[in-house]
């Protein structure tokens, strides 16, 4: 977590393409075409690769659309294109067995290669019952992995936390847990066979959940001996910066630890705009490769795994302990012209003696009369001897702990750190870890600064950086600084957005929407440009809107409200997991979805 490595892995071959730690991390998308459209499905391949994709993946619901991707995959050597093509398979292992011939990987769920479609109802198994279950997945594996053998056909294992079986869900729950022990099922099987061309996805919309899951799932393939390559992705991560920050949070917190050997970001846009927000995140991450050494190591009762909160103080009631984490903004008040306003302004104000202040706006914390001086880290004693109610004190993340132990007993000082390697996370956390074995306690804000005045990279390394260090426990406040980038709005709007991507404080409609594939029943981007301009004002609200039922109700379980196509031109409207109304007309959908949330008592007219 502190000095960059990628995680040791087996090789994995795809064709004529590489996977694993030997190699590097490989980019992909998958088609929004139908399967059976040659014509639209080559061209769009075509431009994934252009792009710059080196795989891409096309659904089969059935054993036509398996086959058909070998004529594809035919079309597209002939006119030069060489990237592997995959099959994504649910349901249908028919359509598997099809595929393992045609395409150069298949990719089975899990979830419903043996077992049936997820119902949400619990069942209950004895041992043996469930040793039973376990033998059928066998018996369906073998031949599989037989003829995947004979045609070199590599297999990716998929799981996703949307389409976790019933079976799972009765032994283990809606879990990390469950998710992990339902790729290791089927990953033992192709172990005693001895078929190692295997790659393994392991997803989810809840960027928590997905990190906690990946890492639960590199350690029990460790304790059984096994380094398959993974594949990372946020599912469902929706579309524009929403789409954009929940990918960099999720993929680039594991990215940042070595974890991760091909990645897709997934949003709800054509899937050739996918590629270069991937390649920017991979770039960004790898690029830390080599660097520096960073002093310091993980406090000795971190947990990995599923991180806390680190213990702090809170400072005049605003920052620190449970409280929420703050937004700070380089800008004054009156630059900051959108709806959405940081906690903190902070200002430059020309005074050699005092050099910046941070504001707070009276809308927010502790009335605008306030100002708290910010200090630099070689004036320490200064900011222990001021007596404003709240002091920041700002310094470099290679500070001593020692210098910092005037820190110990400080109950108004916020310390602003700041990265002082190319690996911003590592750098941070290795003095985080450091306050929390030398028990200082005083709340930590930490302030990244980007030159990028692009907008995409800005959301990329931002996203991936705060995420990291969000996800990872440090959970005070974000400060992001963009001196070149020429939006207030934007910078603010992007602290939040990470802030709400890492699942810690809500302020917008969150919408979890799929990527589109050949198995979407309807046109998702402007269907979820509808919804958003319909619901968008609702920000206490989470509303899922999913293409087909594969993945749907599962994935948005934990949000309020669903819009999942149910045939086509049909849609059907959820609460929660729980079917409302079935197969209503698309044209009627919205109108109903919004009576739906009225009649739950969730609606808010739009200001």
């Amino acid at each position: 977590m502190i000095n960059y490595k990628r995680r040791k892995t087996t090789a994995v071959r795809i064709k004529n393409l590489m996977m694993g730690s030997d190699y590097p991390v490989r980019v992909q998308s998958m088609t929004s075409t139908s399967t059976m459209d040659t014509e639209g499905s080559v061209a769009q391949c075509r431009r994934i690769a252009d792009a710059g994709a080196d795989l891409v993946r096309l659904t089969a619901q059935g054993v036509r659309e398996a086959e058909n991707i070998g004529v594809i995959r035919s079309r597209l050597i002939a006119e030069g294109y060489e990237l592997p093509l995959v099959a994504d398979i649910h349901f249908n292992p028919r359509a598997a067995f099809a595929a393992a011939v045609t395409a150069d990987k298949v990719r089975i769920n899990p979830g419903n290669f043996v077992d049936v479609a997820r119902t949400f109802k619990k069942l209950t198994f004895t041992d043996e019952e469930y040793a039973a279950e376990l033998a059928k997945i066998r018996d369906a594996l073998v031949p599989f992995i037989a003829l995947c053998r004979e045609h070199g056909t590599a297999v990716r294992l998929g799981v996703n936390h949307g389409s976790l079986s019933d079976r799972i869900m009765s032994r283990y729950g809606d879990t990390p847990a469950g998710m992990v022990e339902s790729v290791m099922e089927f990953l033992r099987v192709f172990v005693a066979e001895k078929f190692t061309d295997v790659v393994i996805s392991i997803k989810a919309s809840n960027t928590v959940v997905m990190v906690e899951t990946v890492r639960r799932l590199v350690v029990a393939m460790d304790a059984e001996d096994m380094h398959f390559p993974l594949h990372l992705g946020v599912t469902e991560a929706g579309d524009g910066e929403d789409g954009r920050i929940k990918s960099a949070v999720g993929i680039g917190t594991l990215l940042a630890e070595g974890v991760g050997d091909t990645i897709r970001v997934s949003l709800s846009e054509d899937p050739e705009l996918e590629v270069p927000v991937a390649q920017k995140l991979v770039e960004y991450i790898c690029s830390r490769e080599d660097h520096a050494p960073i002093a310091g190591q993980e406090y000795e009762g971190y947990n990995h795994i599923q991180p806390e909160r680190r213990p702090s103080v809170a400072v005049a009631d605003v920052v620190g302990a449970r409280r929420q984490p703050v937004t700070v903004a380089s800008y004054a008040p009156a630059q900051v012209a959108g709806k959405q306003k940081p906690d903190f302004y902070f200002v430059a104000d020309g005074n050699a003696d005092a050099a910046c202040r941070c504001i707070v706006p009276a809308a927010n914390y502790c009335g605008a009369e306030n100002t708290f001086p910010l200090f630099d880290a070689d004036a320490i004693a200064d900011a222990m001897h001021c007596h404003a109610p709240m002091v920041w004190l700002k310094v470099p993340a290679d500070t001593p702990i020692a210098a910092l132990e005037p820190l110990r007993s400080a109950a108004r000082v916020v310390l602003v750190v700041t990265p002082a390697n190319v690996n911003v996370p590592g750098s941070l956390q290795a003095l985080l870890h450091g306050l929390m074995a030398a028990g200082i306690d005083c709340p930590v804000v930490p302030l990244c600064s980007y030159a990028d005045a692009d907008k995409e990279w800005l959301q990329v390394k931002a996203g991936a950086d705060m995420g990291t260090l969000l996800l990872n426990g440090f959970r005070d406040g974000v400060w992001v600084e963009a001196p070149n980038y020429a939006s207030p709005d934007d910078v603010v709007s992007l602290e939040y957005g990470i802030l709400q991507a890492a699942r810690l404080r809500m302020s917008k409609t969150e919408f979890i929407s799929c990527p589109s594939c050949g198995r979407t029943l309807f046109d998702l981007q402007r269907t979820v440009a509808q919804v958003k301009a319909a619901t968008s004002h609702l920000s206490h609200l989470k509303i899922g809107i999913m293409g087909c039922i594969v993945n749907g109700p599962g994935e948005m379980a934990d949000a309020d409200y669903g819009y999942v196509g149910a045939a086509v031109g049909k849609i059907s409207l959820y609460k929660g997991k729980e079917c409302i109304e079935k197969n209503i007309p698309q044209d009627d959908a919205i109108p109903r979805l919004i009576e739906l949330i009225k009649q739950n008592g969730d609606w808010v007219d739009p200001e």
